[in-house]
């Protein structure tokens, strides 16, 4: 099946997936109908993703994109590939929010909290990468490299109740980015300034403030009842993490 705007299939591959692979030429610049392809596609996969998690067909993405499946397959020879772009995006986001609320609240646990808000009311939990979510996780109970798999995310039944989704195993390696490690150091210093200040339990981690993360936004039908869990459930979280007298 041929993209709407006929691009090859190795150009666009090499425009989009194959970007930042050692020794690859630069990649040539996409049509303006490849382009808007493209978005649709990210667009698309940041949705459905989100609300079915890593586990959700391709098929779904190019439903949503409004586009042919071949299509996705030209941007993203193997849904790993794709996977792991949507989850570098998500990382990179979530890397500024982090970097903001260092740099704009002078008080530790305001800082903390306002990543925090900022992160769940933009939904970034939902596309979090796995990895990031077994820091400080104990070596002997981590799961093996070929166990590893994409945590499980929550989405809406046909009923519109709440649900947990259970994806595909994705490989840990795919995921690999150094954005990853950028991130869990930008959250490690949130995380360090609220506990030096006295302000959080001394047990929470880097992978706890992230869990708080994936776990608070969850996907509702309705925008609003959302918006309102979501800031309800992510309160409740907030009070657990402060440290007692």
């Amino acid at each position: 099946m041929s993209a709407p705007g006929g691009v090859g299939t190795v150009g666009a591959v090499t425009g989009v997936a194959g970007a930042g692979v050692a020794g690859s030429a630069r990649p040539a610049p996409l049509r303006v109908d490849a382009q808007r392809n493209l978005e649709h596609v990210l667009r698309a996969a940041r949705e459905v993703f989100g609300e079915l998690g890593y586990g959700a067909p391709m098929e779904d993405v190019a439903r949503r994109a409004r586009v042919g499946v071949g299509t996705v397959y030209r941007r993203f020879p193997s849904k790993d590939v794709l996977v792991r772009r949507i989850a570098q995006e998500e990382t990179a986001r979530l890397t500024e929010q982090a970097r903001a609320a260092l740099g704009q609240e002078d008080e530790p646990w305001s800082a903390l909290a306002r990543f925090l808000r900022t992160s769940v009311e933009s939904g970034a939990g939902r596309l979090l990468p796995p990895q990031v979510l077994r820091v400080g996780v104990d070596v002997e109970e981590a799961p093996a490299p070929d166990d590893a798999r994409v945590p499980h995310q929550r989405g809406v039944a046909p009923s519109g109740a709440l649900r947990v989704v259970t994806p595909r195993a994705v490989p840990v390696a795919e995921l690999d980015d150094a954005g990853a490690a950028e991130l869990l150091d930008v959250v490690g210093r949130l995380v360090n300034r609220a506990r030096e200040a006295g302000e959080l339990r001394r047990d929470v981690t880097v992978a706890d403030v992230l869990l708080v993360i994936a776990t608070a936004a969850p996907s509702l039908p309705d925008a609003a009842q959302q918006s309102a869990a979501s800031a309800r459930l992510l309160e409740i979280l907030l009070e657990g993490l402060r440290s007692r007298p």
